[in-house]
């Protein structure tokens, strides 16, 4: 059975410490298939998401920051009037994880509020 982005967004983030390996670039080709939008650069995942204004790309910021602190896993944000880029790695292996993808599923989920 093929996993979809509502699958990845009903998983829960493992904790990471490391001593694991990050996933393969086929694996990374493979997930990122199941997300709309999501580029894959310089071993990181990530998107740009517009808004209507200010205070809607904030909401958004403040909104993923609440999904980050619940899945202990964090992304680096970059924001400006009315966009909104996520980048994710997994800084623990220096590559990407399946926590990665989980995030960007429910953050898509988010933004389709």
């Amino acid at each position: 059975m093929t996993q979809t982005a509502s699958d990845l967004a009903a998983k829960k983030c493992k904790a990471c410490e490391g001593g694991v390996a990050p996933l393969t670039e086929a694996e990374v080709r493979a997930l990122l298939k199941q997300l709309e939008g999501w580029e894959f650069i310089d071993g990181r995942i990530a998107k740009s998401y517009t808004f209507k204004n200010y205070y809607h790309t904030l909401a958004f910021v403040n909104a993923t920051a609440w999904v980050s602190h619940l899945e202990d896993h964090h992304p680096d944000i970059s924001l400006g009037y009315n966009r909104c880029r996520v980048e994710y790695v997994t800084h623990a292996i220096n590559g990407l994880s399946e926590n990665d993808f989980i995030c960007a599923a429910k953050l898509d989920k988010l933004f389709g509020l």
